[in-house]
């Protein structure tokens, strides 16, 4: 049994509220890799801390281009293609190490 697409939905609604939540994650790393710099520079700028905000920065460029590539991928297209897998796990490993770092700054 296949399911018959709903006439009444508009196909361009979710691409648009994935772009949308795409750049919504963007500012809140940029947001934490900010305070992340703040952080490592207020303290006194250890050198061990100093090394935390700079892999936490790039950590930030690292999803920027992800999120960047979803982005565009999402607009260019009446019917944007799937995630691919490589992706997905890129981004949750680059949001989980910015967490990691933000943390190691914070203790």
């Amino acid at each position: 049994m296949t399911p018959t697409a709903d006439p009444d939905r508009d196909p361009g609604l979710q691409p648009e509220r994935t772009r949308l939540a795409w750049r919504r994650t963007t500012l809140s790393a940029t947001a934490a890799a900010v305070l992340a710099a703040r952080t490592a520079l207020h303290a006194g700028a250890s050198p061990p801390a100093v090394a935390a905000a700079v892999l936490c920065c790039a950590l930030w460029l690292a999803f920027l281009t992800l999120a960047h590539h979803r982005v565009r991928a999402l607009a260019s297209a009446a019917s944007p293609p799937a995630l691919a897998p490589a992706y997905a796990v890129a981004a949750a490993l680059t949001t989980v190490a910015t967490a990691v770092c933000g943390a190691v700054l914070v203790l």
